[in-house]
């Protein structure tokens, strides 16, 4: 009989609390905007008092950036880490990529509505600026790998994987952002197609097979 696999370490209890009180933040940022999300209000979510809210985050303003940024690193570690199946092409690989980049319902559009409301205080505050570039040039390579990966297989036409990265993020921002404003010419399947068929010119494949 095969030994019982070890326990996972235990999350001390400061580190959940303070992570209940990030998602509490994010899940009112997301629903309601970041200029209507009070101390009062994350603590009731998070089920905690203020006063531990004031414990962790000395003030609204830090609250909600460090909210933000927990967001986007939660979801650049899902979304970036090397979870690639060893069968799986690049093809399909760059086909999942298309798809989790955009804002399906659920926590995809959750995500991207504080990606959103990052860009807005960004715009404002130069201290923000540095952090975005940090999660698009993460992002970037995440994709640029991906297509690398379908240059070096000869899946792909020989390209500059940056470059096509760039085309990439460019489409799926645009695009992304009409289907999260409901446009109705421009919902999720027309956007996931519309960069699948951009992306297959430019690497010589079938652009059915970049619609997952």
């Amino acid at each position: 009989m095969a030994p019982d696999a070890p326990a996972p370490p235990e999350v001390p209890e400061r580190v959940a609390t303070r992570e209940r009180i990030l998602e509490a933040a994010c899940d009112l940022i997301a629903a309601e905007g970041i200029d209507d999300v009070r101390i009062a209000r994350v603590a009731n979510r998070a089920r905690v008092s203020t006063a531990l809210v004031h414990h962790y985050f000395s003030t609204r303003e830090d609250l909600l950036e460090q909210a933000l940024l927990h967001s986007f690193q939660l979801a650049a570690d899902e979304r970036f880490g090397d979870d690639r199946e060893d069968d799986e092409s690049a093809t399909a690989g760059l086909a999942r990529a298309i798809r989790t980049s955009l804002p399906e319902a659920g926590e995809s559009e959750r995500e991207w509505v504080l990606w959103v409301e990052l860009w807005l205080r960004a715009v404002r505050d130069p201290n923000l600026q540095p952090v975005a570039a940090v999660l698009y040039a993460r992002y970037r390579s995440w994709l640029a790998g991906v297509i690398q990966a379908g240059v070096d297989s000869g899946e792909f036409s020989a390209v500059d994987s940056g470059d096509v990265a760039d085309h990439a993020m460019a489409l799926l921002d645009g695009l992304g952002l009409r289907a999260l404003l409901r446009d109705p010419s421009m919902d999720l399947t027309r956007a996931r197609r519309t960069v699948a068929r951009r992306l297959a010119i430019e690497l010589g494949v079938d652009q059915e097979a970049l619609v997952e």
